[in-house]
């Protein structure tokens, strides 16, 4: 593989407005479609969303993705037909693994009044299976300032919740000021600003809703200009592999 760095800016990427909801597609999703941008590794979904307090996304079905709800701002509720029901707030993650199929339901918190949130999708390592959702909090571990494993399927590298793909891991940093962390090495790699302001292997700026695409990444370093929030993808294999 041919070692490649490819930087997104948060602003170009496809919107979608209406009078709840504001939402920021990464790749192609829903009605929006570039045959030239559909996945990254195995990342198939990463959405930047607001919805206004009472609104959200009623029962839709899913089937074959990893779903990972990362919080920025606010509370989403979640219910699914597992029976499943919680409020994913800020230093949270949620997941649902929507195996066979499964139906869920997402709106903004009444108690916490609009949210911000992002959601990202990735391939299971094979279609079907129980769908199941796993919630965790990993306020703690964020506020050391270092780069925390949240998810993981890669066997010998625990997350606070377990992918349905061994080849996949999100990690996050809350870092104040100055502060640095390696990224890890490996074939694919995306990075998302999600707060504030770093530079990248001492070169690259990047501000929140940015993001970079590598491909055969050595462990860049991601050092913030002021207080930040990054979320790295690290994956070993591609859709198709």
């Amino acid at each position: 593989m041919t070692a490649s760095v490819e930087l997104r800016r948060g602003a170009d990427r496809h919107r979608t407005t209406t009078g709840w909801l504001r939402s920021w597609q990464s790749f192609s999703y829903g009605d929006y479609y570039d045959p030239a941008n559909t996945h990254h590794g195995v990342l198939m979904v990463c959405n930047e969303e607001t919805l206004v307090a009472g609104s959200g996304y009623d029962t839709h079905p899913h089937s074959n993705l990893e779903i990972v709800t990362w919080v920025l701002d606010g509370g989403l509720r979640h219910a699914d037909s597992l029976g499943n029901t919680a409020v994913v707030r800020a230093g949270q993650l949620g997941c649902l693994s929507a195996g066979a199929g499964v139906t869920h339901a997402e709106h903004a918190d009444p108690a916490t009044g609009g949210v911000h949130f992002l959601q990202m999708g990735v391939a299971p390592d094979h279609p079907g299976g129980p769908p199941r959702y796993q919630q965790a909090d990993v306020t703690a571990a964020l506020e050391t300032g270092t780069l925390v494993t949240v998810a993981s399927g890669i066997a010998g590298l625990p997350g606070a919740i377990t992918l349905g793909n061994r080849h996949t891991a999100l990690h996050a940093a809350r870092l104040p000021a100055g502060a640095a962390v390696t990224l890890p090495t490996a074939p694919y790699l995306y990075l998302q600003v999600t707060r504030g302001t770093v530079r990248v292997d001492n070169r690259t700026e990047m501000r929140a809703g940015d993001a970079l695409r590598f491909s055969d990444s050595d462990g860049p370093s991601v050092r913030a200009t002021g207080a930040a929030e990054v979320l790295a993808w690290q994956m070993h294999a591609a859709l198709g592999d």
